[in-house]
């Protein structure tokens, strides 16, 4: 599905709505379906649609910025995919996406969990302020009207949400095209537990005019709270939408496919999954599962890439992980605390002390129609991005340099 796009203005958004003081209400209900069917909902649903159905642009590009691109006015497009975790580390993910010898070069930025008007990102407009920052004109889209702080520690943060809005984003150096959205199923209920939320999440579609040639571009965030046919799913739905599209581009996909091995729709699921892996062997699983998520757990959704003409083993830096667990991350147990029980924290440590306490999963992926690897390039994980001792976000960026096949 299709949404309204709308320019920024710089004072004011699109987005902005005076809908906060009714969070508390909202956020009263224990699942979708009961809200929905209140009359708070019918008085609300006007505005709440208008501001979840909108795709926000504008344009920061220049001829100054897009020297600065990789590939100049040649014929490689250098792109990024990155989950940069709500944008908490704002302002070292912009001097990182300015500054790092690899991230700075980009021509198209596929950016996924971006905050606007969130206590826990200090209600930056967070796609804005790296458009802004980096001279590149972009598009978000919001895909969850949050009610309450976020989940875990999230929840203790000082100030009170302006907006409530979180969504994804696409980014450019050269002008974007049909720029639209495309909403995609929930995985679970958003308003059962103790993070409530109204949407789904909503993939940002462009086109790209690079000196190369036009493209298409999709950042694109799989449901992590989902099973594994969920979230092939999503992707088949996405890929329905790109078949009716036209003009037929290249195209890339890119982002946080959350592909995790598991079934996490549910608590119970995945920690009967954990169980599982335990059985197969910690080893055997973080060896050969975990970093190879398209070998067995997840098949379906890269064989359905494959039979689509999408290519993705060459795209990727195969096997190399792109988020990590370490049991000892105190912040990340509070988050994980809200919807597993405690009881399974010292059965993980147990599982992983001779790893240890480490794992690691390889969630964030490219996909491609009609394009393919730069000569004498190859696709990467950029890991370690620190400041300060701090990490930038809980996921890696990956980073590829793609032509157009002839």
């Amino acid at each position: 599905m299709s949404h309204t796009i709308e320019p920024e203005t710089g004072a004011a958004s699109p987005l902005d709505h005076q809908l906060t003081p009714r969070f508390p209400a909202l956020a009263a209900f224990d699942s979708t379906k009961t809200l929905l069917a209140s009359p708070l909902y019918r008085e609300l649903r006007p505005e709440i649609e208008r501001v979840l159905d909108h795709v926000v642009r504008e344009d920061f590009a220049t001829p100054e910025t897009r020297t600065q691109s990789a590939s100049g006015a040649g014929n490689a497009v250098r792109a990024t995919a990155w989950n940069i975790e709500r944008g908490k580390q704002l302002p070292g993910i912009i001097r990182a996406l300015k500054g790092h010898p690899v991230l700075r070069g980009s021509d198209v930025l596929l950016l996924t969990e971006l905050d606007y008007g969130m206590a826990r990102t200090a209600n930056a407009h967070v796609a804005r302020e790296i458009a802004r920052s980096l001279g590149m004109n972009y598009a978000f889209a919001s895909c969850y009207l949050a009610l309450n702080k976020g989940s875990g520690v999230e929840a203790d943060v000082e100030g009170e949400n302006e907006l409530g809005l979180h969504g994804n984003a696409l980014f450019s150096r050269y002008p974007l095209r049909r720029v639209h959205a495309v909403s995609l199923p929930n995985g679970k209920d958003k308003m059962a537990g103790k993070e409530k939320r109204l949407g789904q999440q909503r993939a940002v579609v462009a086109d790209i005019a690079h000196p190369a040639g036009e493209f298409r571009a999709v950042s694109l965030h799989l449901d992590a709270h989902s099973t594994q046919r969920h979230r092939h799913r999503q992707m088949r739905l996405i890929l329905d939408h790109l078949e009716a599209l036209t003009p037929r581009l290249p195209t890339l996909i890119g982002g946080d496919w959350n592909t995790s091995t598991y079934n996490s729709r549910r608590a119970v699921y995945s920690i009967l999954g954990y169980a599982r892996r335990v059985a197969m062997g910690v080893g055997n699983v973080v060896r050969n599962h975990y970093p190879y998520p398209e070998r067995w757990f997840e098949r379906q959704l890269f064989r359905e890439l494959e039979r689509r003409g999408y290519a993705y083993r060459e795209l990727n830096a195969l096997g190399v992980c792109t988020l990590h667990y370490d049991v000892s991350d105190a912040a990340v147990n509070t988050n994980m605390g809200d919807w597993i029980p405690q009881w399974c924290f010292p059965f993980i440590e147990w599982a992983l002390k001779k790893h240890e306490g480490r794992c690691s999963l390889k969630l964030d992926w490219f996909a491609g129609k009609e394009i393919k690897l730069a000569p004498d390039t190859r696709p990467q994980v950029v890991g370690e991005l620190r400041e300060g001792g701090v990490v930038l976000s809980d996921h890696d960026p990956i980073v590829l340099d793609l032509v157009f096949e002839s």
